[in-house]
């Protein structure tokens, strides 16, 4: 459960949920093998985690940046931000979903599903 005092910061809809909104802006950036694991039960700071890939350290800042435009233009701003610049792996932190994407050398040295292997996973396309 997210704390109370993250969820004020969020403006959303209930109909779409924000990991659904973030899916929904990486697929836009054509990312490769996105994922998505509900780590409610497992984690005590995030419901959502979201993993994405980029073929490039530019294509990572792009779209790290693109997502963060997508969902502050429906009144959703991230609580924190992490990597944009370096591109190899990028976080942002909306407080109920985290989203890594990264460059995809980065992503199979660091192996954040295989660390995560008890959450279940979720389509990405379940809307």
């Amino acid at each position: 459960m997210i704390p109370e005092k993250a969820s004020e910061n969020h403006k959303q809809e209930p109909d779409i949920q924000t990991w659904q909104r973030c899916v929904k802006a990486l697929q836009q950036k054509k990312v490769l093998d996105l994922v998505v694991l509900d780590v409610c039960g497992i984690a005590s700071f995030t419901d959502t985690f979201i993993i994405a890939s980029g073929r490039s350290s530019r294509q990572v800042s792009a779209v790290g940046e693109h997502v963060i435009y997508s969902l502050k233009k429906q009144g959703i701003r991230p609580l924190g931000v992490e990597g944009l610049q370096g591109g190899k792996w990028v976080l942002i932190d909306y407080g109920d979903v985290v989203i890594h994407i990264f460059f995809e050398p980065t992503r199979e040295f660091y192996d954040l599903e295989g660390l995560w292997s008890d959450a279940e996973r979720i389509d990405p396309d379940d809307r």
